[in-house]
């Protein structure tokens, strides 16, 4: 079983350029250092308008790993991306959590994948990402909520909270991946990747 599994990440690995190993790294590390910051963010909305305000920003969280599928459009993009995002939170430290950093990894990986899969990895327009970023919200948020004891806000501002993360990861996560992307793309750095290599 072990040497079946060993298998199939190396496969998966080997469909991977180096560059692009490297740059789903470093969106994993930038990642890392934002949340550092957020978690500031995340306290001051948190007095001002509570959870509902906290939720705002969730997109902000994901778009790392819809940001690198964006750009390599390759199977397990998500699930290389989110995962080494998690390994990098424990290495530099969270406010939430080792367990909730690979949680929150495995249920963005598992819906990115799911939804590009069925799309058949031809799809990558601006509704899509949008579409993507939108869909990766509602699991973790039911994880969260057993993790961290939300049940205790009440089903009101649970249902709020829930319809802002959503629109936070359409706008902050899916919207933002596609300005992001097109933005670098400009500059010529990413011309070697799926995304741009066609516009050379």
């Amino acid at each position: 079983m072990s040497n079946v599994m060993n298998r199939s990440v190396n496969k998966t690995l080997q469909a991977f350029t180096t560059m692009e190993i490297v740059l789903m790294a470093l969106l994993a590390t930038a990642n890392a250092v934002m949340t550092m910051y957020l978690s500031g963010v995340n306290q001051l909305l948190s007095s001002i308008g509570g959870p509902i305000m906290t939720s705002s920003i969730t997109g902000l969280y994901m778009i790392y790993g819809l940001l690198a599928y964006y750009i390599i459009r390759k199977p397990g993009t998500a699930v290389i991306t989110y995962a080494l995002g998690a390994l990098v939170q424990c290495f530099v430290g969270t406010s939430y959590g080792i367990a909730s950093a690979f949680a929150a990894a495995i249920c963005y990986m598992v819906i990115a994948e799911l939804i590009f899969a069925l799309l058949r990895y031809r799809r990558w327009s601006m509704g899509v990402m949008m579409l993507v970023g939108g869909a990766m919200v509602p699991i973790w948020f039911l994880v969260a909520i057993q993790m961290f004891g939300y049940s205790k806000w009440g089903m009101t501002v649970l249902s709020i909270a829930m319809i802002v993360r959503i629109a936070s990861g359409v706008i902050l996560c899916g919207m933002l991946t596609v300005v992001f992307g097109k933005a670098i793309g400009r500059t010529g750095l990413l011309r070697r990747f799926a995304a741009f290599s066609k516009e050379r």
